[in-house]
C-alpha cells in the first residue's frame, strides 16, 4: 500500500507541475503574440528607415559626412549593449545570448581595445556578465543603469542609453559599439548573432547596385538631413535589436515550455498506467488471500 500511496503522491505531483507549464506556455504565447507584431512592424520600419540613412552615407554622387560614420583613429575603449531575459525557463536562450556576448568581448579585446563597457540587459545578462567580467579582470567592466530594459520595454526607455552611446562616441569616450543578442528566426529557432551600432557602416542596398539605385530628392541639404536622421536611425536600430531580443526569448519559453508539457503528459500516463497495475495486483492478492481463506 505504501508503493501505492507513493505512486499517488507522485501522479498528483506531476499533474501539478503539468498545469504550471501549460499556464507558462499560455503566458508566453500571449506575450510572444504581442511583442512579434510589434517587432515585425518595427523591423520593416527600421528597415526602410536605416536604408534611407545608409543611401545618404554610401551615396559616391553625394558628399555627405557625419561623425557616427567615421571610424577612430584609436582602439581604447569599446561598448557593448547585450540582451538576454530576466528569468529563465526558456531553454537555451540565455545560454547561448550570454555565450555570444562573452565571445564579444573577447574578440573586442582581441582586436585590440584595451577596454570594453559592457550594458547588460535582463537579469540573466546581468548575472552572467558579473561573473565573467570579475574572473576577466580590469579590462572589462558593467554599467547596470539600464538592466531594467527587457521587464519594461519601450521606445522612450530605450532613448536614454542611445544618446548615451552616441554622446560617449563623439566625445571620443568610446571607439565602438555593438549590439549581442538572439535573434528571432523562427519559433522554434534562435539565432545568437552580433551587430555594430557605431560607427554607422550600414551600405544602403539600392547602392549596392547603382543600374537600381533610388534616386532621392534631398530636401534640405544631405548634411542637415544626416544630422537629423542618423541619431533616430540608431535609437530605432537598438530598440528593435531589443523588440527582437524579447520575441527570440518568448519564442524560446513558449517551445521549451510546450516539451515540458508533453513529457509531464507522458510520464503522468506511465505513472498512472503503473500505479493501475500495481492497484490491480494488490486487488488480486487480497482476493487470492481471501479465498484460500475461505477454503480453510
Amino acid at each position: 500500500m505504501a508503493a501505492l500511496k507513493e505512486l499517488k503522491e507522485r501522479i498528483a505531483s506531476v499533474q501539478s507541475t503539468l498545469k504550471i507549464t501549460s499556464a507558462m506556455k499560455m503566458v508566453a504565447s500571449a506575450k510572444l503574440l504581442r511583442v512579434q507584431s510589434s517587432m515585425e512592424a518595427l523591423s520593416e520600419y527600421e528597415r526602410r528607415f536605416s536604408d534611407i540613412v545608409a543611401a545618404l552615407v554610401s551615396d559616391p554622387d553625394v558628399e555627405v559626412a557625419s561623425p557616427l560614420t567615421l571610424e577612430h583613429g584609436e582602439k581604447r575603449r569599446a561598448c557593448l549593449v547585450a540582451l538576454a531575459s530576466d528569468s529563465s525557463l526558456c531553454g537555451a536562450f540565455n545560454a547561448n545570448a550570454l555565450r555570444e556576448a562573452v565571445s564579444a568581448v573577447e574578440e573586442l579585446l582581441a582586436g585590440g581595445f584595451s577596454q570594453v563597457t559592457v550594458y547588460p540587459m535582463g537579469e540573466k545578462m546581468v548575472q552572467g556578465m558579473g561573473r565573467y567580467a570579475a574572473a576577466r579582470g580590469e579590462n572589462v567592466d558593467i554599467c547596470l543603469d539600464y538592466r531594467h530594459l527587457v521587464g519594461k520595454h519601450s521606445f522612450d526607455g530605450i532613448i536614454p542609453l542611445a544618446d548615451r552611446l552616441m554622446e560617449d562616441f563623439l566625445a571620443g569616450r568610446c571607439d565602438r559599439v555593438c549590439i549581442s543578442r538572439c535573434h528571432f528566426h523562427s519559433m522554434g529557432r534562435q539565432v545568437p548573432m552580433r551587430e555594430q551600432l557605431l560607427p554607422f557602416n550600414r551600405v544602403s542596398r539600392a547602392n549596392v547596385d547603382r543600374t537600381t539605385a533610388v534616386d532621392y530628392i534631398l530636401e534640405p541639404a544631405p548634411d542637415t538631413l544626416l544630422d537629423a536622421l542618423l541619431p533616430s536611425a540608431i535609437r530605432i536600430i537598438l530598440y528593435n535589436a531589443l523588440l527582437d531580443s524579447i520575441t527570440a526569448e518568448n519564442a524560446a519559453r513558449m517551445v521549451a515550455m510546450q516539451t515540458a508539457t508533453d513529457n509531464a503528459e507522458e510520464l503522468s500516463d506511465d505513472l498512472t498506467l503503473e500505479y493501475n497495475k500495481r492497484r490491480q495486483q494488490a486487488i488480486t492478492s487480497e482476493l487470492a488471500d481471501i479465498t484460500s481463506s475461505a477454503e480453510g
